[in-house]
């Protein structure tokens, strides 16, 4: 295969994905930028091994779990918090397209509230579009525990956005 095929292949494959990369990422983080460049350095690594990530199967599988990891390890350095702390003192900046409605904010927020695990579970179901033996398979779990994890996950989803519907309080941030 020549390089300007190669180029055009992984262009497509970039223009195809990228968005539910971010997505997934930034549902698991809360942090957008976060979200943006740890899929950014996902496929920059994908793009220097495309010769052999072209062949897998699902190779949106791989740039997605390299993002992922990416977005942990920058968890476990503190640069979450920092972030954080640092947008806490900067404006708001303006919504994205989902975020205008109330609903999106209210789930947005609710997700964010949810232990990590099942954010995760549930991003990479309702968001990636993944099946329950394609998410064990990625997070290396039983599926019996991917299962146990969603099942939680919309249990406590559904609770506070209740909550949040029945008292008409702002979701917390």
């Amino acid at each position: 295969m020549t390089a300007r095929s190669a180029t055009a292949d992984f262009d497509a494959f970039y223009r195809g994905t990228a968005s539910r990369v971010i997505h997934v990422v930034y549902a698991a983080t809360g942090d957008l930028g976060l979200a943006q460049d740890c899929a950014q350095e996902a496929y920059a690594r994908a793009w220097q091994q495309w010769e052999k990530l072209r062949s897998y199967d699902e190779p949106l599988s791989w740039v997605r779990t390299v993002a992922r990891r990416l977005a942990i390890s920058q968890w476990r350095k503190g640069e979450a918090e920092r972030r954080a702390f640092s947008r806490a003192h900067q404006a708001e900046p303006a919504p994205s397209h989902a975020d205008r409605t109330v609903d999106a904010v209210a789930v947005r927020q609710a997700l964010a509230d949810l232990p990590p695990d099942q954010r995760e579970v549930l991003s990479l179901f309702y968001l990636a579009d993944q099946s329950i033996e394609q998410i064990a398979a990625e997070l290396d779990a039983p599926t019996g525990t991917i299962k146990a994890r969603l099942h939680r996950g919309r249990s406590a989803l559904a609770t506070r956005l209740r909550t949040t519907t029945r008292t008409g309080e702002e979701p917390r941030r």
